[in-house]
């Protein structure tokens, strides 16, 4: 992450004094903030993945109005308690306002001006990150989800991601070679030794997929997956699994909004997520209940080995997920709406009609009402921590 910061120097008296002081507050921002911060001129201000002007001192609007076409947007104003830099600044943002350009200005005690700089910069790397991703669906999206397709073309020009189509021949035809590199994962799975035929089918199943990934050189992959259950009586649980921990966002049924909707909240949480399906909703109480037969493997604290639940074929997980809080996510394909709430994750269920990792998460009365009369789809995206106020900064200035 880069951080620039374009001073607009103030020709007030004292001014020397003044930006030798200011010059020291950029620093203590750096170091409070965790964020490497440096001067740039104006030549170079979109070379940085956030710019941050600071506004020394009063006078200095007009020569700041008379640059503003030449900074990128938003634009974020650092300032001062002293040399009328709050003024200035407040001036400028009415300015802004006016033109209908997104701006705010940074100020408050150092301690409080860093930590918004460190959720600026978080959302800004973020935002630089999607926009820059390629995924891809491997084969289209499953039969039943009728509201899960997206427009490649238009997805890559209102959110830079690149979506590439991979055939389920050329799918099948990779699963077909039986090779696979072992890592720590397939090994750890199949100490297990639980159905080990099987096992060595999805980890076959595993390599297809890693090849894929690598060949398109992707950021993420969603798979029709339950077209493996007829031809190679396989699934797709484990290689999800383990692409998922290796950092590659891996999503079900090749549904897209859901697989964008990982790779955002991944991004900003640094989290593995839990693509699941809502399964049942307990009114009484509360409470919903989520479900999927995979996870990524790291993101568990056990898991036990068992068949996928649809198929009663392969190897899926059922995986205990640390109870407390977590954040639920959901966003369309052209991320254009999102769904984001805080739930606290009440229990680790083992039904034995519902897909093997199940989970329990209370929320409030409101928030359900959206899953029956507003829900953006099927699946929605578990994460353990709480990540609403990033996930709001983030489309705040998508």
């Amino acid at each position: 992450m880069s951080i620039g910061v374009y001073y607009v120097e103030s020709t007030n008296a004292d001014s020397v004094n003044i930006n030798i002081y200011n010059r020291e507050v950029v620093k203590r921002l750096s170091r409070l903030s965790g964020e490497a911060m440096e001067f740039t001129d104006l030549e170079h201000v979109n070379d940085y993945d956030l710019l941050l002007s600071f506004i020394a001192g009063g006078g200095v609007e007009g020569r700041f109005k008379a640059v503003l076409d030449q900074l990128p947007q938003p634009v974020f104003m650092l300032t001062t308690g002293l040399n009328n830099s709050l003024a200035a600044s407040m001036e400028i943002l009415s300015y802004l306002k006016q033109n209908d350009i997104p701006g705010e200005i940074i100020h408050g005690s150092e301690e409080k001006m860093a930590k918004r700089i460190a959720i600026l910069a978080k959302v800004f790397k973020t935002k630089k990150r999607i926009s820059s991703m390629r995924i891809a669906r491997v084969g289209e999206p499953s039969d039943w989800l009728i509201s899960s397709d997206v427009d490649a073309e238009r997805c890559k020009e209102l959110t830079g991601i690149e979506i590439i189509d991979v055939t389920m021949k050329e799918f099948f035809d990779e699963i077909a070679k039986k090779e696979y590199v072992p890592n720590m994962y397939t090994e750890m799975i199949k100490a297990r030794n639980w159905h080990p035929e099987d096992t060595e089918l999805c980890c076959q199943i595993y390599g297809a997929l890693r090849r894929i990934v690598d060949k398109y050189n992707l950021d993420g992959v969603t798979v029709r997956c339950f077209d493996l259950l007829g031809p190679i009586r396989g699934t797709g649980c484990l290689a999800l699994a383990i692409l998922n921990a290796e950092g590659i966002y891996a999503g079900c049924e090749g549904d897209t909004p859901s697989l964008i909707s990982m790779c955002v909240i991944g991004e900003l949480s640094g989290q593995p997520v839990f693509m699941a399906n809502p399964s049942r909703i307990l009114s009484d109480d509360n409470d919903i209940i989520f479900a999927h037969c995979t996870l990524p493997i790291n993101m568990p604290t056990s898991f036990e080995l068992m068949t996928h639940f649809e198929s009663g074929l392969g190897v899926a997980f059922r995986g205990h997920i640390q109870e407390g809080p977590v954040t639920l996510f959901k966003s369309s394909g052209l991320m254009e709406q999102y769904f984001v709430t805080a739930g606290e994750l009440k229990e680790n269920l083992k039904e034995t009609n519902l897909c093997r990792t199940q989970v329990k998460i209370h929320l409030d009365e409101e928030t359900l009402d959206y899953f029956l009369t507003e829900s953006i789809g099927n699946h929605h995206m578990i994460v353990n921590g709480d990540w609403v106020d990033l996930v709001d900064e983030f489309y705040k200035w998508f």
